[in-house]
């Protein structure tokens, strides 16, 4: 009986390596994995030098990791039982924490913190120094600065991130806003804050550069589901989030300029409202110049934002202020070539970047 039950056993496996091998060279490649924003690796060419320097192989094991059958499947089975069986903590540098997912961003890397430290201050040097311009700082914390310590993960140090920017950048008014934050102010399944939730951080901010906002929005909310970022990273069955934006009759008469597709809308581009990552309906995400025309505002003051993601949802509640906002991304856009787009003379410049960002600044031009 035993024997029989072994060859059964064996026959159940080859069968389902057999249909799993069949399905791989059968089924169409995928170009996009929306679950975990990104590319997947597509088959490789095949030539003599390819082989010689190992580039197909290496390449080629991408694509069958990539294109595997009921990947999403196998992916979720995984951390399902990384978290509940074999009771690790994290699951592809991906944590849950009071409902939150949040990426170990551990330990600090002090070279990629004085690395974009020195960005700013060559454009400081270049641009800055000799203009009439009034010059601030501040940093936005990831989730792990409210999550980690209090549920035992490792974690950056923090105030030393703080500190080697404030020392190098002594150049810049730093405008502190880890008092106005806390996690309810983020996604849940997102790197992101909610742009309902940091009307406080953005009066914070002004006040810090001399500007009074009134406060005064009204709340709308997207009807297309979010999946933040972590929901594909982590592999788990998240619940859906919604997205609320923030509009008033002075962010409803807005001009926004993006220089990178010379295009001209408003605060909101509601073309990615049902796109792969529903959040770049925030000045439409990612992208290297923007401008934001405030024709309600009655005298010429500007501003300046060197920033990161997090800077297109909070740009809209500081516009208010102004006349004109500018949001340039250095990720996309040669520091080298900002006098080409942009003039800089008599405005307030803010850098506001995330410790993402700070602690991963490689991406930094």
């Amino acid at each position: 009986m035993k024997k029989y039950k072994d060859i059964i056993c064996v026959a159940i496996v080859g069968l389902v390596f057999a249909c799993l091998a069949l399905a791989a060279w059968l089924l169409p490649s995928k170009e996009f994995s929306d679950s975990e924003r990104r590319k997947l690796a597509q088959v490789p060419k095949l030539s003599l030098s390819s082989i010689e320097d190992g580039s197909f192989v290496t390449k080629f094991e991408s694509y069958t990791q990539d294109q595997f059958p009921l990947r999403d499947t196998f992916r979720t089975l995984k951390a399902f039982l990384v978290y509940n069986v074999f009771g690790q903590l994290d699951n592809n540098g991906i944590y849950m924490a009071d409902g939150y997912a949040a990426k170990l961003e551990y330990p600090l890397n002090v070279s990629s913190v004085n690395h974009a430290a020195d960005r700013f201050g060559y454009i400081y040097e270049t641009f800055l120094a000799d203009k009439n311009v009034n010059v601030y700082l501040s940093i936005v914390p990831d989730k792990s600065y409210f999550l980690a310590g209090r549920y035992g993960y490792p974690s950056m140090d923090y105030e030393k991130l703080f500190a080697i920017m404030q020392g190098k950048m002594s150049y810049a008014e730093y405008i502190d806003i880890t008092g106005t934050l806390d996690i309810t102010d983020y996604y849940k399944t997102d790197t992101h804050w909610r742009q309902e939730k940091v009307t406080d951080t953005a009066a914070k901010i002004a006040a810090g550069m001399g500007v009074t906002l009134s406060g005064k929005y009204s709340e709308k909310v997207l009807e297309h589901p979010f999946y933040g970022v972590y929901y594909g990273q982590s592999s788990l069955p998240l619940p859906t989030e919604t997205i609320h934006y923030l509009t008033n009759d002075i962010l409803d008469g807005c001009k926004v300029t993006n220089y990178e597709k010379g295009t001209v809308g408003g605060i909101y581009d509601m073309q990615k409202a049902a796109g792969k990552d529903p959040y770049e309906i925030f000045l439409s995400g990612a992208v290297s110049l923007i401008t934001i025309e405030n024709p309600n505002y009655q005298n010429s003051r500007e501003l300046i934002i060197f920033r990161d993601s997090y800077g297109s949802s909070i740009a809209p509640l500081l516009v208010e202020g102004y006349s004109k906002v500018t949001l340039v991304d250095i990720r996309y856009l040669r520091a080298d070539f900002l006098d080409k787009f942009i003039e800089f003379n008599d405005q307030d410049v803010l850098f506001l970047f995330s410790t993402l960002v700070l602690n991963n600044s490689e991406t930094l031009t």
